[in-house]
């Protein structure tokens, strides 16, 4: 169950950075477009991946508080989180598109400014109300976490107490997510609240806040990532090592041998026994009894 734990933890964090990665690549589209198909598309991609960033974050934190708090196993609702990551910021990213509501908006395209309503509505508002949700969580989780590692319940079970040391370790670094993700949106925020009272007048200082913070939603999803212990573990370069060694130079084979295709052979002086490659077979030399050749 441990195992399933984490696999289910590797495959969200993944495609959170996939989504991350997309998004990325919209603030590097170039200088500010004109209004029209390729502004509408950019304002498109950055909400789609914005939404889609943020809601892996929020499914993360549910199947932890679901694991965690309610105890229950989370690998039935993969499709569901898929479908929630990937879908439903579709619709949303969709609706001022159909409106005629993207145009330029600063350095890039997204929601003009005549549509103040509208970037709270379907982005400003939703995401704090979402981050002040998932605080709530692992506030909860962290409560329970802790609460349950200092408790004992009577018959020792190992594989109930390596998902709980798996799960505190977890909150350890994935309650994180929620804060990086109110700093890198905060300057972004306040730029927009400062645009729908003066819309006229843009604040340079803001103004820099925002482009410097806004793509900053991968790098702080690798911060917090880099938290983990586990992770350094394995980029170490022993770890490293031992991994492209199991994979490129393991090609052991076992198979059924018909002892009347065994053929005895000399080994080679020069050969390296030390090599990857798995060369293993009988050997034979002419002072080798029947015996010693295992017949």
């Amino acid at each position: 169950m441990t195992i399933k734990l984490e696999r289910n933890r590797n495959k969200m964090i993944f495609c959170l950075t996939v989504a991350a990665l997309f998004d990325g690549m919209a603030y590097l589209m170039g200088e500010v477009l004109p209004d029209g198909i390729l502004c509408n598309f950019q304002a498109w991609w950055l909400t789609y991946f914005d939404w889609c960033s943020l809601a892996w974050v929020c499914c993360i934190t549910l199947n932890l508080y679901i694991n965690l708090v309610k105890e229950m196993r989370t690998e039935r609702f993969e499709i569901a989180y898929h479908i929630t990551a990937w879908g439903v910021p579709f619709c949303l990213s969709c609706l001022p598109l159909f409106g005629d509501y993207y145009g330029p908006a600063g350095a890039w395209c997204w929601i003009s400014n005549e549509h103040m309503a509208w970037r709270f509505g379907i982005w400003y508002i939703p995401l704090f109300i979402l981050i002040f949700l998932m605080m709530l969580c692992y506030s909860r989780i962290i409560y329970m976490a802790k609460k349950r590692a200092s408790t004992w319940s009577g018959t020792y079970n190992p594989n109930r107490e390596g998902s709980k040391i798996l799960l505190v370790e977890e909150v350890k670094h994935l309650k994180w997510y929620p804060c990086v993700y109110l700093a890198v949106s905060l300057f972004p925020l306040l730029n927009r609240i400062y645009n729908a009272f003066s819309p006229d007048n843009s604040n340079f200082t803001l103004m820099l806040l925002h482009v410097i913070t806004a793509p900053l939603h991968g790098l702080a999803n690798a911060f917090v990532f880099s938290l983990d212990n586990e992770t350094w573990n394995q980029l170490s370069p022993t770890a490293l090592q031992l991994a492209i060694q199991a994979r490129f130079c393991d090609t052991t084979t076992i198979k059924e041998y018909d002892s009347k295709h065994v053929r005895y052979t000399a080994q080679l002086e020069g050969e390296d026994s030390d090599s990857c490659e798995d060369t293993t077979v009988l050997f034979y030399s002419p002072n080798m009894t029947l015996k010693e050749r295992g017949l």
